[in-house]
């Protein structure tokens, strides 16, 4: 009996020492995360998400970028690598080229160069006929970790979110891996870049995200929207910043939606004058529970994968006008649809983005 005993208290001391000391690569900054508000208002519960047409995409998965380009054609970024394109509705599928990284968001310049953001390789240019230039990788030396949207102004300068720069996707097991641990964390390292192919120069307009994602631009080009995905915020900040830190009040960035319901990530332009934005998962009290506990947040990390705070699935989708107001609201709380990270709008559909779907969701536009 002795012998049990004093087994059990050994191995509960192993359990301690293993869940207070063993490393992991977060160090977590306390932070007060806001009161949760709910579905309520211009958010409360609705089912218009729900029974998407699904487009086969098959063996290939994670829509998370969808562009109807000049050619007519439907553009997407899958995890495989690959970015395929089809016609709009789903026909005469193809790999138009693999970057051998992850592009999670892309846009097309005046020349018809695919640009995208790489979240593995940085700013990439990809020419028509399929050649892959890399645009940026660094500002003088300080690598680009984690690119992740980017969009091309009419003067052909882009515009890119560098997510994080402590977890890079290549290092910590791809993406999502890499933003858990970034938003875990709470270091707040992410930032908004300007890159001008013209003197081919990258700087920084703001920094201090905590998970610098979805990227847009105002409608006469002077601001970009931003999401910040792990404060649960949208920001409109002045193109015109320059090395601006966000943590610091200043005239050049305001938070145009701040307390949101879910985990904010791309912005897309739809039509007349509206942005959509996507959430990738809904709020988790438990992570809201932790923001102020670093402690807890380490020990986090040593549980295994299946007892981490995972938030749900649940689709939602808004719109929403430049001066932050709400003019369209999907949900569906079943979260048949996994991870709802924007809408791609035409005049006759709204095509939904995913980090993880199996097929590429559609429904009429109506």
């Amino acid at each position: 009996m002795k012998k049990i005993v004093l087994t059990i208290i050994a191995i509960l001391f192993l359990l301690a020492a293993y869940l207070t000391l063993w490393p992991v690569p977060i160090n977590p900054v306390s932070w007060n995360a806001p009161m949760q508000p709910g579905y309520v208002g211009a958010h409360a519960v609705n089912t218009k998400l729900a029974n998407l047409k699904i487009i086969s995409l098959g063996k290939e998965e994670g829509p998370e970028h969808i562009v109807i380009a000049k050619d007519g054609k439907l553009y997407t970024t899958v995890a495989s690598g690959n970015i395929l394109r089809m016609n709009p509705d789903g026909s005469a599928q193809e790999v138009f080229v693999n970057t051998g990284g992850r592009v999670l968001g892309f846009d097309f310049d005046e020349a018809g160069n695919l640009i995208a953001a790489d979240a593995n390789k940085g700013l990439l240019s990809i020419s028509p006929d399929k050649k892959i230039t890399v645009l940026t990788d660094n500002l003088n030396g300080d690598p680009i970790l984690y690119a992740d949207a980017v969009v091309v102004a009419k003067s052909g300068k882009m515009y890119l979110s560098d997510a994080s720069t402590r977890f890079a996707p290549k290092k910590w097991g791809g993406t999502f891996e890499a933003s858990v641990l970034d938003i875990l964390e709470q270091s707040s390292t992410g930032r908004i870049l300007e890159y001008d192919p013209a003197t081919k120069t990258t700087r920084v307009i703001a920094k201090g995200i905590s998970f610098a994602n979805g990227v847009a631009l105002s409608s006469d080009e002077k601001s970009i929207f931003v999401n910040e995905t792990g404060k649960y915020r949208v920001w409109k900040i002045s193109v015109a910043a320059n090395d601006l830190d966000i943590l610091i009040p200043s005239d050049k960035a305001i938070v145009l939606f701040d307390n949101l319901p879910g985990y904010p990530d791309n912005l897309m332009r739809g039509l007349n004058g509206k942005i959509w934005l996507g959430f990738a998962k809904p709020r988790n009290p438990t992570i809201d529970n932790l923001a102020a506990k670093p402690f807890m947040r380490r020990l986090t990390l040593r549980l295994p994968r299946s007892m981490w705070p995972i938030p749900k699935a649940y689709g939602h989708v808004f719109a929403f006008t430049e001066d932050g107001k709400v003019v369209a609201d999907m949900q569906d709380p079943t979260g048949a649809y996994p991870e709802t990270t924007a809408v791609t709008e035409t005049a006759d559909r709204l095509y939904i983005q995913s980090l993880h779907a199996k097929g590429l969701g559609w429904m009429p536009n109506k």
